[in-house]
C-alpha cells in the first residue's frame, strides 16, 4: 500500500492500492471537489468497485484511465473490504450519493453553475433532470440521452464546448462511460466529470435503489441482481475479486 500526503483541497488526496489500482481516501470528497470547482480545476471521478477492478485486469486502457483519474472513490463494498483487510479504514462512497451531494451543494453555493446529464435511454435523462429541478428549482440542468448517431454525438460535443457546464454526469455504463470521459474531457477542462452508471434511472423513478438494509450490509449488488437478472454474468467478477483478495492476503 502506498499513500500520498494530503495537503490542501487542491492537492492529491491520500491514495491506497486495490489489486494495483488506486483509491483515494477522504472523509469529505464533496468538499474537496467543490474547492476544485471554485478554483476551476478539472476533475475526472471514477467510482471503483470490484467489477471494474477485474475489468481493468483485462482492459489496460480502462486501467490506465483509472490510474490517471484525479479522484477514485471506493464505490463498491468489495473495494472497502479489501482496504480494511489491508488495515486501511475507509467508508464506502457510492457514486450516486456523491453525485447527489454535489448537486445539493452546488445549488446552495453557486446555482449558476450549469449541470449536464448525458446517457440513458431516450427520455430518461430528461425525467431525471426534471426530478432534480422539482426538488431544487434553482439548478440549471441540460441533458441528452445516450443513444446517439455519430452525427448527433458530434453535435453533443459542440454543445458541451459552447455551454461549458461545470458538472457533467455521464451514464453510459462501465467501461464505456469512463472511456468516453477520458476521450472528451478536454472539451470542458474546468468541469467535474463523473460516470454514474444507472443513476439516471433511479432519479427518473424508473428503478429503485436498494433499501437501506441491503446498502448497510454490503448487499446492494444482490438487490441489483434481483432487479436485473441479466447482470448475472457480470456478477461473476465478484467471486474472482474475492479469490484474488484472499490470495493476496494469504501470501
Amino acid at each position: 500500500m502506498r499513500e500520498k500526503n494530503s495537503g490542501s483541497a487542491l492537492s492529491p488526496l491520500p491514495e491506497s492500492l486495490v489489486l494495483g489500482l488506486p483509491v483515494h481516501c477522504s472523509n469529505n470528497y464533496s468538499g474537496w471537489l467543490l474547492s476544485r470547482l471554485e478554483a476551476e480545476v478539472g476533475t475526472h471521478i471514477v467510482t471503483l468497485n470490484a467489477e471494474m477492478v477485474i475489468q481493468g485486469e483485462k482492459n489496460h486502457v480502462l486501467a490506465n484511465i483509472i490510474r490517471q483519474a484525479e479522484l477514485v472513490v471506493p464505490d463498491g463494498a468489495g473495494v472497502v473490504l479489501y482496504l480494511k483487510f489491508k488495515g486501511k479504514s475507509v467508508q464506502r462512497c457510492p457514486g450516486i450519493e456523491l453525485a447527489e451531494s454535489l448537486l445539493w451543494q452546488v445549488s446552495k453555493q453557486n446555482p449558476d453553475n450549469l449541470v449536464f446529464f448525458y446517457g440513458g435511454k431516450p427520455g430518461v435523462a430528461m425525467k431525471a433532470a426534471e426530478s432534480w429541478q422539482d426538488k431544487v428549482p434553482e439548478l440549471a440542468i441540460a441533458c441528452q440521452h445516450g443513444y446517439l448517431s455519430p452525427a448527433e454525438e458530434k453535435e453533443l460535443l459542440h454543445t458541451l464546448a459552447q455551454l461549458q457546464p461545470r458538472l457533467i454526469f455521464v451514464g453510459l455504463g462501465v467501461p464505456r462511460q469512463e472511456l468516453w470521459i477520458a476521450e472528451h474531457k478536454y472539451i470542458c477542462p474546468q468541469a467535474i466529470w463523473i460516470g454514474i452508471g444507472g443513476s439516471f434511472d433511479i432519479w427518473a423513478g424508473i428503478k429503485e435503489r436498494a433499501p437501506a438494509w441491503f446498502r448497510n450490509n454490503s448487499l446492494e449488488w444482490l438487490y441489483r441482481l434481483y432487479q436485473e437478472p441479466w447482470r448475472w454474468r457480470r456478477m461473476l467478477s465478484l467471486p474472482k475479486f474475492a479469490w484474488k483478495t484472499l490470495m493476496e492476503i494469504k501470501f
